[in-house]
């Protein structure tokens, strides 16, 4: 069943390539209501979701049980006193209840704001100074519920909590109060225009940005779905991410549902390569998205044959070629690069239609008009840097790009000056039309006049093999102004010694222009990161 046939309309060329996507929908666009209900009527025994997790407990749900439940979830939330535009904050990790609440608090016009399980307590409070909510709704796992009610506490807030499955001192079970409750629910008042989804950017500098998008959000991950993961009708999608992040809405609910498709959910706490293939082969996965991260373990582990598997994606960070390569001999699946922000839905993709360019980040979504940018604001030459921008559509209002970051108005305007949006990445276009990474630009290296993009010499890096992980920065140097730097975690079986530095410099170096050479290097036992995985850069250069 195509739900977003509804909404949305598509125009292709005579390659098949999508030339246009016109979104078309209801001032009260909901999309519990209008997607998972319309489901629910159209196809209830379609599978809407295959959950299993790492203690061998598996479920299955369909569209009629995610009615039901969300409609259960949502009795419960306003028993609570949870009303239209209250805050929500949800740390569930895979559990198959954020699926419930989400579509609950969507239902009831809350404000859903999804974190990682990862948070410490001051990063909680951090989140709850920004915005007061009125519930929250976490695991029992990990010591979660503490941190929570002890932020909570510490914010002075006085709001419900709930946790799910067990029992917890000071929280409610939600499981359980939702086995009580009625699962029916007349439809409730919401505008398209209403904040739907916070989440909080995990930035390399500063503290992280709330950013707040509307209740049109999920109309423009259709072309996510569709167009750049290859979700089918009845097909089963398989995006690795955890529920707090905004990766998640990329391919773990909207669009998937909207195109029929169901989503795969592996609920894991360690990462095993192996276990993801067992994951895909054991349930028919059909499309499968992951970061970069998750391709380089799969092809250094060996990669198995995955019979079901008809198409493969990934975002996060740039990936490796030589990576795209050894997946692509090992499966014959191209590995299907897009790019997009927290604040925006996908903005560059290799869709249908398109040949994969190896290492390309692709070309433009119809749903948006993408250009390159000038620090004047001129448009950049093909072939030259550029920053990734967002122009005014010719007409109307472009679905999916964010409503506001919280409480910071200056940012925001700092981020649309000049009546365009600004992603402070920096990109080429080639003459057939592909966009290619060329880093951020606060990461770009200036030296002996040169501008270096980190990504090209960390490609290289990662070719030699006691390389495991890399970041590559500018430090001061009096005579270049910027040394390029390499900092390297090593892989099992390597040792850190004058002897290896030598090497991988001069392997790297006799690949590498020479205004690109790197100049020092550290061995690190692990990288500084944010707490969703990227690299902190401004931390390497010190």
């Amino acid at each position: 069943m195509h739900v977003y046939e509804t909404y949305c309309r598509e125009t292709f060329d005579e390659k098949g390539r999508l030339t246009q996507v016109r979104l078309d929908y209801p001032p009260d666009f909901n999309f519990g209501y209008d997607v998972v209900d319309v489901m629910a009527r159209l196809a209830p025994e379609q599978r809407a979701m295959v959950w299993c997790d790492d203690r061998g407990r598996e479920a299955q749900f369909t569209f009629q049980d995610i009615r039901r439940r969300s409609n259960q979830a949502a009795n419960v939330f306003r028993r609570a006193g949870i009303r239209r535009g209250d805050k929500v904050m949800v740390a569930l990790k895979r559990h198959y209840e954020y699926w419930f609440v989400t579509v609950a608090l969507h239902k009831l016009g809350a404000v859903l704001i999804p974190v990682t399980h990862m948070l410490t307590q001051e990063d909680i409070l951090y989140r709850l100074g920004c915005t007061a909510v009125q519930g929250v709704v976490c695991t029992p796992q990990d010591g979660v519920p503490q941190r929570m009610a002890g932020a909570v506490a510490q914010a002075g807030l006085a709001c419900k909590l709930w946790t799910v499955q067990e029992e917890v001192p000071g929280f409610e079970n939600l499981t359980q109060a939702m086995e009580e409750a009625e699962d029916t629910l007349e439809r409730l008042p919401t505008l398209a225009t209403d904040p739907m989804l916070l989440y909080f950017t995990s930035g390399t500098t500063g503290y992280p940005k709330g950013v707040v998008h509307d209740f049109a959000y999920p109309l423009a991950h259709i072309v996510t779905a569709k167009h750049w993961q290859r979700a089918q009708e009845g097909g089963l999608h398989f995006t690795v991410a955890e529920t707090g992040w905004g990766k998640a809405s990329w391919g773990k609910i909207y669009g998937q549902w909207l195109v029929g498709s169901g989503v795969m959910v592996f609920d894991f706490d360690h990462f095993d390569p192996k276990r993801l293939v067992g994951i895909i082969n054991r349930y028919g996965v059909t499309s499968f998205c992951a970061p970069p991260t998750v391709y380089r373990y799969l092809v250094r582990k060996g990669i198995p044959p995955m019979p079901t598997l008809r198409a493969a994606a990934t975002a996060g960070e740039q990936l490796h070629p030589e990576v795209f390569r050894k997946f692509t001999q090992a499966t014959g699946l191209p590995l299907l690069e897009g790019y997009g922000q927290t604040e925006t839905t996908l903005l560059l993709a290799n869709f249908q239609g398109w040949e994969p360019v190896e290492g390309a980040m692709g070309v433009p979504s119809p749903l948006y008009r993408i250009g390159l940018q000038n620090p004047d604001g001129s448009p950049t030459p093909v072939g030259e840097i550029g920053e990734v921008v967002v122009l005014p559509p010719e007409e109307g209002k472009p679905v999916g790009l964010f409503l506001d970051y919280l409480g910071e108005p200056d940012l925001y305007r700092q981020a649309w000056r000049g009546g365009v949006y600004h992603t402070g990445d920096a990109a080429w276009q080639d003459e057939n039309g592909y966009y290619w990474f060329h880093g951020r630009f606060d990461d770009i290296i200036k030296t002996g006049g040169f501008r270096v993009g980190p990504f090209e010499v960390e490609n290289i890096l990662m070719e030699h093999p006691a390389v495991l992980e890399c970041g590559v920065v500018g430090v001061p140097d009096p005579l270049r102004g910027q040394a390029i730097k390499a900092v390297v975690v090593l892989g099992a079986g390597w040792e850190p010694s004058r002897a290896l530095e030598g090497e991988i410099r001069a392997f790297c170096n006799s690949r590498l222009a020479e205004y690109k050479w790197i100049r020092t290097m550290e061995f690190v036992s692990a990288m500084p990161k944010t707490i969703s995985g990227k690299i902190r850069k401004t931390e390497l250069r010190t």
